[in-house]
């Protein structure tokens, strides 16, 4: 219980869960905005916003990678967190038009259900702790390689008897060249506001990210690599903690900040894909900043480092991946998409 506790005030008080990012937590209400939805998102490090051939649940982290050949796709998403935290995802795609798509989803944090007692420590009871955000999406092409695109998000927050409404917004824009080989996104995460606020308190910032990304398909190789920058709003990262001390003369004490290349390195994730065939694919990724402050010294723990696959078989596709946080653990991420048209025609016939 004591465990639970400490991991759900550390997930309140951090920017993502998969970035846990000390200087950015804490100061914004709705955190899990920013969470990993996508299976192949999270096996590439996290919230890649730059792959608009790949699963469809990556329309949670840039939603104009939705395009019309999702039409008629239903996509669900389950991560099993740290002692009994779980979160998902469901989302389905239509096409109104030609040259657009829409989509509504549901994404969601459950922290578990926690004992409950009063000033003396005596058991009351239990209760329980949940978030929500409902995702309609919106995107249109501009042209054959351009597309735009936005995701409006109420959100609901409830912490034990306390209740909080908001609305968040995506703006996502995503280009594709001719061959098809390379591709790029940009994202503007949550801008947005609470409506109501847990205890009438003053209104609180949402968790405002900008984010960018490219990926580069190899002509004669099945790779592709994916580079992701996060956090652009904000170039420094690091934090007090961060800083290291070294003993000067006579006693004194030097304070050692972090440099330019850390704090540059700090907003990227890196990935690499394995692309055989076009029904396989197995990733590989690093999250610079979650491997630089989890790690734990004189270990070889592979904090910030996660891996992935996924594979489409008779319309539906699979996906699972891992990702390494600290000695603790990690946590596993499963999707699955498929077409509910198409699977009720093979059953009637």
């Amino acid at each position: 219980m004591v465990r639970k506790s400490i991991i759900l005030i550390f997930i309140i008080m951090q920017s993502h869960v998969h970035n846990m990012t000390a200087q950015l937590g804490g100061d914004n209400t709705y955190e899990f905005l920013n969470l990993t939805w996508s299976a192949k998102g999270s096996a590439l490090g996290g919230p890649v916003v730059s792959l608009t051939d790949g699963e469809p649940s990556l329309a949670f982290h840039n939603p104009s990678v939705a395009s019309k050949d999702l039409s008629g796709t239903l996509a669900l998403g389950y991560v099993g967190y740290f002692a009994d935290i779980s979160y998902g995802s469901a989302i389905y795609f239509f096409n109104p038009r030609s040259n657009s798509v829409m989509a509504a989803g549901l994404s969601w944090l459950n922290y578990g259900s926690f004992t409950e007692s009063d000033a003396s420590g005596n058991i009351t009871g239990t209760f329980k702790a949940s978030e929500y955000a409902i995702n309609l999406i919106y995107s249109r092409e501009i042209d054959s390689l351009f597309t735009v695109a936005i995701n409006v998000k109420p959100v609901i927050s409830q912490l034990e008897k306390y209740t909080s409404i908001g609305l968040a917004f995506d703006l996502g824009a995503s280009w594709t060249s001719g061959d098809n080989l390379l591709s790029a996104g940009f994202v503007l995460r949550n801008p947005g506001f609470q409506i109501t606020t847990y205890t009438g308190e003053e209104r609180e910032k949402l968790p405002f990210e900008i984010q960018a990304g490219i990926s580069k398909k190899l002509a004669h190789a099945p790779f592709r690599f994916t580079l992701t920058l996060r956090n652009l709003q904000k170039f420094d990262l690091t934090h007090n903690y961060d800083t290291l001390s070294t003993q000067g003369a006579f006693g004194s004490t030097i304070q050692q900040n972090d440099g330019f290349a850390e704090n540059l390195l700090r907003h990227t994730l890196f990935g690499v894909e394995f692309l055989p065939h076009k029904n396989f694919w197995f990733g590989l990724g690093y999250n610079y900043q979650r491997g630089s402050e989890l790690k734990v010294a004189a270990t070889s723990a592979p904090a910030g480092f996660s891996w992935g696959f996924g594979v489409n078989i008779s319309g539906f596709s699979i996906s699972f991946s891992r990702a390494s946080y600290h000695l603790a653990g990690g946590s596993n991420q499963f999707a699955v998409a498929f077409s509910p048209g198409q699977v009720y025609r093979k059953i009637v016939r």
